[in-house]
């Protein structure tokens, strides 16, 4: 059973509601949107557009520029490497490539099996211990190869 409820328009209009008093509030939609759906779902943009009375380039435009909006259900499990500068000269690079080659997926994908969601992230705010990764929403700073390992292992049971 998916954590996420399925998309409805009925559903986005009351988050819409819920948040359409806040000064820009389309960003804090769109993070209620992924929250409650997974992701932000294509057939939500046209609703927003008119809720907001943006145009759909303008929404579109929004949702695509930022990498932390999906456009595809997640897996059951969401690991997150930083490729930010810090994390970078502290070896992600070859991070990704590991997971990537553990994985059998490209970053900004799924596991064929819908098991792991491999996502990157432009800091986690960790400089200091880079570099770092997020599982499910926890934090790991000093990460290295064995580490890595131990993340990918714990996402894959």
């Amino acid at each position: 059973m998916s954590r996420f409820e399925p998309w409805s328009e009925e559903r986005t209009v009351e988050i819409v509601a819920d948040h359409k008093g806040l000064e820009g509030p389309l960003m804090p939609i769109l993070h209620a949107l992924q929250e409650a759906f997974g992701h932000v779902p294509e057939e939500a943009t046209p609703v927003l557009a008119r809720e907001l009375n943006l145009s759909r380039a303008e929404v579109h435009g929004v949702i695509t520029f930022y990498h932390d909006f999906r456009h595809q259900l997640p897996g059951k499990h969401i690991l997150k490497l930083c490729r930010a500068e810090a994390c970078q000269s502290m070896g992600c690079e070859k991070l990704v490539e590991r997971a990537e080659s553990r994985l059998g997926v490209e970053c900004g994908n799924t596991t064929p099996d819908g098991r792991v969601t491999f996502e990157a992230v432009y800091c986690l705010g960790l400089c200091a211990t880079a570099p770092s990764a997020m599982i499910d929403g926890r934090i790991v700073g000093r990460v290295d190869a064995n580490r890595l390992d131990q993340l990918l292992k714990e996402a894959q049971s």
